[in-house]
């Protein structure tokens, strides 16, 4: 089992800066490909972007490609999030699957964190 947290959110006003951290319990973190989902208020959660294991390949939605990066080392996977937006606005989860390339879609993820807000003014 791996255990997630999260950790890098807050109230930022448009136009700013946020990196969200993922910090990974398990050992056999790096044998997961990872990834970022959002969820906003009364919205289905979506796949933000992920982070492959071994070759470490990018993935990213079109509406973050350009201003959102996923990195990752052994223990731990970020999001640096440019240029935010107030529709960037959600809860932002990390999660791991064992599948390769990594899906976008969140039933094939196998772990979850417990989620950071990020919120954007406008």
């Amino acid at each position: 089992q791996v255990q997630l947290v999260e950790s890098g959110g807050g109230l930022v006003q448009a136009g700013a800066s946020l990196r969200l951290s993922c910090a990974a319990s398990a050992p056999t973190f790096a044998t997961y490909s990872t990834a970022w989902f959002r969820q906003a208020p009364g919205k289905e959660r979506e796949f933000v972007a992920a982070i492959s294991r071994s070759l470490g390949q990018l993935y990213y939605a079109d509406s973050v490609k350009g201003r959102f990066t996923i990195s990752r080392d052994n223990t731990k996977v970020y999001l640096q999030m440019n240029s935010l937006k107030p529709e960037d606005t959600a809860v932002y989860f990390c999660t791991v699957s064992s599948l390769y390339p990594p899906p976008r879609a969140q039933g094939d993820y196998l772990y979850w964190g417990q989620g950071t807000q990020v919120t954007v003014s406008s």
